[in-house]
């Protein structure tokens, strides 16, 4: 299985960067359940394995194109969010945790050891997002949050949904936009 998670997440992650037009600097977001992964009830099956699998692949392709992630934590820990300390931009604060395998989740824990200098913080409003599990991750994107209708619909067992944000639309009919500002 661990194979097979892998490559999923391999093909999810590639044409997610795409989708998502991500550019160098930004943040995405990611909440992942390994548990739905392994095809059972979110928080009850976790797997530190499948987690390393899934976040290497992840992270390994974004960080190479200069992209920072944030991983959330389960809802035991409010939905705080793993990250490194670089990725931070808006004065976010840092809070005191170190997640476990049933607070906090097998993708936190995983995060927290790879990051080389990783924080938790509570709030964070990320430019693009990937759960994985339904894991509910909307509260840390921007305000207009478009979802993404990519090929790659599960990883396991754990169906995924993807999103990128954009700038919001004022000033109403008369006024022009930019279709290419995130």
């Amino acid at each position: 299985m661990i194979e097979k998670v892998r490559e999923e997440a391999r093909k999810l992650v590639v044409e997610f960067y795409e989708a998502a037009k991500l550019k160098e600097g930004q943040l995405v977001v990611m909440g992942s359940s390994s548990s739905e992964i392994r095809g059972s009830r979110i928080g009850s099956d976790s797997s530190i394995e499948i987690a390393e699998a899934v976040f290497a692949e992840i992270y390994d392709y974004l960080t190479s194109k200069g992209v920072f992630i944030a991983v959330q934590c389960c809802e035991h820990l409010n939905r705080a969010l793993i990250v490194e300390r670089c990725a931070l931009k808006n004065g976010e604060e840092v809070v005191n945790v170190v997640p476990q395998l049933h607070a906090g989740g097998a993708f936190a824990m995983t995060a927290r050891k790879t990051f080389k200098d990783a924080v938790a913080v509570e709030h964070i409003k990320a430019d693009a997002g990937i759960d994985i599990g339904s894991t509910l991750i909307g509260m840390h994107l921007k305000d207009v949050a478009v979802p993404l209708r990519l090929s790659q619909k599960y990883i396991g067992e754990a169906y995924v949904v993807c999103a990128r944000t954009r700038a919001k639309y004022i000033g109403g009919p008369r006024a022009g936009y930019d279709e290419n500002l995130m």
